[in-house]
């Protein structure tokens, strides 16, 4: 673990002045549950764009294109034209967490679709970013069951990415993105403080102009440990709360992004704070 980190540390990381950025993907780019104002979400790439602005002295454009529950497939066919219409100079793609939540996973429709988003976008002259996912066996319930789904994604990640020369934030070597404090009560999606430290490794990861890697330092205290009942009890309400609508609606054949748009579609001046 520690030898990951220090690998890590020992890439070239540059400070560049970033114009445009614009970002795709599903919930996690979207911003759920980083809340803001009546059902708004904010969210780590919301959260990046203001770290890049404050950080030099050009203006930055930002549009973020992410729509929740879709596939890597339809985030590749709905988002990655109108991403690349924009001509951004940093391009942001995170995608796939819905795919390993499916029944069957087409890891190689997965690698395909990573392969043609990161080959064109590189093919541009253009940063692209990305991140790997955390190991979930603390996160979720099921966490166990979908460790070794997830970690076969992420050699996917890895080996495209170096393929094309795409940036990857590879949390799966981070302990601290796995702490249970990050999450939301849906033991899914990042909580406010989860995004904000995605937002600060991302930043740091691009080689920010004052990004630091404190993002990664663990919580001065340990997560309290639960009673076995307690933790038992815990499950079975999230179960009932989150899993079991969820469930309910995919075997119905619901779709969860009903009626719902980017919430940036356009490039948009960061206002400096």
């Amino acid at each position: 673990m520690m030898a990951e980190r220090i690998a890590l540390r020992s890439v070239n990381r540059w400070v560049r002045t970033f114009r445009r950025y614009v970002a795709i993907g599903d919930s996690s780019t979207e911003g759920l549950e980083d809340r803001v104002g009546e059902g708004g979400y904010r969210g780590w790439a919301d959260r990046l764009a203001e770290i890049i602005a404050n950080a030099q002295a050009e203006p930055l454009d930002y549009a973020n294109l992410a729509v929740r529950s879709l596939h890597l497939s339809e985030i590749r066919t709905t988002q990655f034209a109108a991403a690349m219409a924009m001509q951004p100079d940093l391009f942001s793609i995170f995608g796939g967490a819905n795919d390993m939540l499916s029944v069957t996973c087409d890891f190689a429709g997965i690698r395909a679709d990573l392969a043609a988003i990161f080959g064109e976008a590189r093919s541009r002259d253009c940063t692209v970013v990305t991140f790997t996912m955390p190991d979930p066996s603390s996160i979720n319930p099921f966490g166990r069951r979908l460790r070794g789904r997830m970690f076969h994604f992420n050699d996917i990640i890895r080996e495209e990415a170096e393929r094309y020369g795409v940036l990857v934030m590879d949390f799966q070597h981070y302990p601290i993105i796995q702490d249970p404090r990050l999450f939301s009560e849906d033991r899914l999606h990042g909580n406010e403080l989860g995004h904000k430290r995605v937002a600060a490794a991302m930043a740091w990861r691009l080689g920010i102009e004052g990004a630091e890697e404190s993002w990664a330092d663990p919580f001065p205290e340990a997560p309290p440990r639960l009673r076995t009942r307690e933790q038992l009890a815990g499950d079975v309400d999230w179960a009932r709360r989150y899993f079991a609508p969820w469930l309910g609606r995919g075997i119905r054949r619901i779709p969860q992004r009903s009626g719902l748009t980017a919430k940036r579609p356009v490039l948009t001046r960061v206002p400096k704070r």
